[in-house]
């Protein structure tokens, strides 16, 4: 496919973008990416995250219910069944310990909410978080949820949906 700016030179770079709810996609040369302001940058996927962070020799694991092993959890990034969960239990533990800082969900708590409280900078951080990842894995309209989301909490102080 040719480069739809200069219709040149082949096109290297997929830039999408979402304006308004509608999707637009570029199909462009490095020399014209680079042209509009557009980072290259080298993204991976959320299971090379998870493989990096898991630990060696674990792939002899396997869930008795769909037969998943955690070598192919840590491939796909995605469990084959909710019984996986259990089966990759002690492999998990640690795998969750270093991603979140703690094994056991404890909620979130009041203190410290405000109008610009630590909770909702917080919460505005994991949500641009989580928007790149639907982006960069074209879920596009989880990426829109997220967008108009982190948009009300910016622009309303104090409010929660």
């Amino acid at each position: 496919m040719l480069c739809q700016a200069c219709g040149k030179n082949d096109a290297t770079v997929e830039f999408t973008e979402i304006v308004n709810d509608e999707v637009k996609q570029l199909h462009l040369c490095d020399a014209c990416a680079k042209k509009k302001g557009i980072e290259m940058e080298q993204h991976f996927s959320i299971a090379d995250f998870l493989a990096g962070l898991s630990e060696p020799g674990t792939g002899v694991m396997k869930c008795d219910k769909c037969g998943m092993t955690f070598d192919e959890f840590q491939k796909i990034g995605r469990f084959g069944c909710a019984d996986c969960y259990l089966a990759f239990r002690e492999n998990l533990r640690p795998l969750l310990k270093r991603i979140h800082g703690s094994t056991k969900h404890t909620g979130k708590s009041a203190k410290g909410r405000g109008a610009d409280g630590p909770d909702k900078r917080a919460e505005i951080s994991v949500l641009k978080q989580r928007l790149q990842l639907a982006v960069d894995s074209e879920e596009f309209e989880e990426a829109a949820k997220l967008r108009d989301r982190i948009r009300d909490l910016e622009n309303k102080p104090g409010e929660k949906k």
